[in-house]
């Protein structure tokens, strides 16, 4: 869910390719022989899921990226080379098919009235499963989630090598968790309208209280948007009444960049809780899944609640100003805003006190019984 490394969301350039240019895309680059075709919604990229009549695998995502991350390709390189690295280590990560000159993407010109704009193009792997905002979530699958996002952080900040990792230093990456401040400039997308003061609420908070923090927090590599549309599941098991999950896929990886575990965390759970009946109550399961692998420090915990708040605020208002450039992709770019704002106002409205104590009462339950 990308907008660009400059902090202009608005410089971007959205590609616009048409089916019949995707197939012809994916002959002249990677020599295969599309037989079917079909877009994929998306946030400033463009993806396009493919059949091809080849050997073996025949089914893969054509991802195209906006014309601004494609001018960083040393970003793109590492941000695939992670997912190759992921794939290896046992994680259900996509892998690039090689182009006929056996490179993992190319710079590529088209689509529809675009001029001289260039794309990366690449070809991913297809990922089976259904995303997490498509299933009813449970205790199970919302700790798994915790378990999987900080085992990614875990292996790529411990194992993960490359020689332009340095490129994941996004200093003013506006979905960086860290750059909630940056925020202000792009308030005004929400016009006057009620929630206005609880964003400008968090982002005062934000600055007070988490910023002066985070040379205490620990650095690591995040995913940086391990969100429901994200994460696919499988079903592991045929209870109807109790069904069990089991990670199957976890895409997008144009928002990783340097950060910090309690970053990753606070993302999930903000996510997590976009499609929850119970929404306050998602948090205490992703928190115990997550420190099964990485327990989080005092001063981790303590900012918990506002970079779930600070998350809640960056998608509502980024959202808001890019539907403004790009009305006509509203409906998937304020997917979050549907439920997104009343859980903000309801953990507000709880309070920081009550909400915390229900997230670690959760979690500690699973120290004395932590799941099979």
């Amino acid at each position: 869910m990308s907008s660009g490394n400059d902090c202009q969301p608005q410089t971007l350039t959205k590609p616009t390719f048409d089916e019949r240019e995707a197939a012809e895309l994916v002959d002249r680059v990677f020599g295969l022989k599309v037989s079917w075709i079909r877009s994929l919604p998306s946030y400033d990229d463009q993806n396009f899921h493919v059949r091809v009549s080849a050997e073996g695998a025949d089914e893969y995502v054509l991802k195209i990226t906006n014309s601004e991350d494609s001018q960083e390709p040393d970003l793109i390189e590492v941000q695939t080379q992670a997912m190759m690295f992921l794939s290896a280590e046992g994680f259900p990560s996509a892998t690039p098919y090689l182009t006929k000159d056996g490179n993992i993407m190319s710079l590529e010109s088209g689509g529809t009235g675009l001029g001289s704009k260039k794309f990366m193009v690449r070809l991913l792997t297809y990922l089976p499963g259904t995303p997490v905002a498509k299933i009813t979530t449970n205790a199970q699958i919302l700790y798994e989630i915790g378990r999987l996002a900080a085992s990614v952080d875990k292996v790529l900040s411990e194992k993960f090598q490359h020689p332009s990792v340095k490129s994941l230093h996004r200093g003013q990456f506006i979905w960086n968790l860290a750059n909630v401040p940056l925020l202000d400039q792009y308030i005004y997308a929400l016009g006057q309208n009620k929630y206005r003061a609880v964003v400008e609420q968090v982002i005062e908070q934000f600055k007070g209280k988490v910023i002066p923090k985070l040379s205490s927090f620990r650095a690591c590599i995040n995913h940086g948007d391990l969100n429901d549309h994200n994460i696919l599941v499988d079903s592991c098991s045929a209870s109807l009444e109790n069904p069990q999950y089991r990670v199957s896929g976890i895409l997008d990886f144009s928002d990783m960049s340097y950060g910090y575990y309690v970053f990753e965390v606070a993302i999930a759970i903000m996510y997590m809780m976009i499609e929850s009946p119970d929404p306050l109550s998602v948090g205490g399961h992703v928190l115990a899944g997550f420190e099964s692998i990485l327990p989080l420090t005092a001063e981790e915990r303590g900012a918990l609640f506002l970079l779930v708040s600070g998350r809640f605020a960056q998608s509502l208002v980024i959202a808001a100003h890019t539907a403004l450039l790009y009305p006509e992709n509203k409906e998937y770019l304020t997917i979050t805003a549907k439920t997104g704002w009343k859980h903000l106002m309801t953990m507000f409205e709880v309070g920081q006190e009550a909400v915390e104590k229900k997230w670690f009462e959760t979690a500690q339950v699973y120290t004395h019984h932590a799941p099979a």
